[in-house]
């Protein structure tokens, strides 16, 4: 598993180097992104370990997968992820694992996540398009979408449309664990 140290300075040298290869400035990232100048200089200096959400609105205004921004190495053709080299963002009670993901030709995430009971999490709204998909592992999902929420028991699963802000909250009383996949377009379907 590489140290905290390592992937800092990964998500500084790939977010740099995608800015930099888009032409992009510190302050037209900052306005495509939600995430303000300041904190975009301190990602790119190495300075934070920055959160989830974070880097998912950094990652969409690039239009790659957080997966690209946390990367340590180049991709090979065949790319075999060992246990030790999954990415793990842990906020309180909820964890999230970004076991593995793409940027061609889609975006594509898969994850791992856990919420203890009581937690929740709040995902932002990714680029139209965007889905995701996921099956319950353990527990009890209540999924929040527009403004209805759902409950998807244990060995269930669900599609839905993430260009919206969502939540995943666990209201049961024992841990959540559902295994998740983000697939986001490269670019914008036609409207």
């Amino acid at each position: 598993m590489e140290d905290p140290e390592t992937i800092t300075r990964a998500i500084a040298n790939n977010v740099r180097a995608q800015r930099s290869h888009r032409g992009l400035t510190l302050d037209a990232l900052a306005a495509r992104s939600g995430v303000s100048r300041g904190m975009l200089v301190q990602v790119e200096q190495g300075r934070t370990n920055p959160s989830v959400s974070t880097l998912t609105r950094i990652a969409s205004a690039l239009g790659v997968t957080v997966a690209r921004l946390v990367e340590v190495s180049d991709v090979p053709m065949v790319r075999v992820v060992d246990k030790s080299d999954v990415v793990t963002f842990d906020q309180g009670g909820v964890q999230a694992k970004l076991l593995v993901g793409a940027d061609s030709p889609m975006i594509l995430e898969l994850w791992d996540w856990r919420l203890g009971p009581g937690q929740h999490h709040d995902g932002d709204a990714h680029p139209p398009g965007t889905r995701e998909m996921l099956t319950v592992l353990e527990g009890e999902l209540t999924l929040s979408v527009h403004g209805r929420s759902h409950v998807i028991g244990a060995e269930s699963a669900v599609l839905f449309t993430a260009d919206r802000p969502h939540r995943y909250a666990n209201a049961g009383e024992r841990e959540l664990r559902l295994v998740m996949v983000v697939a986001e377009p490269r670019e914008a379907p036609d409207q």
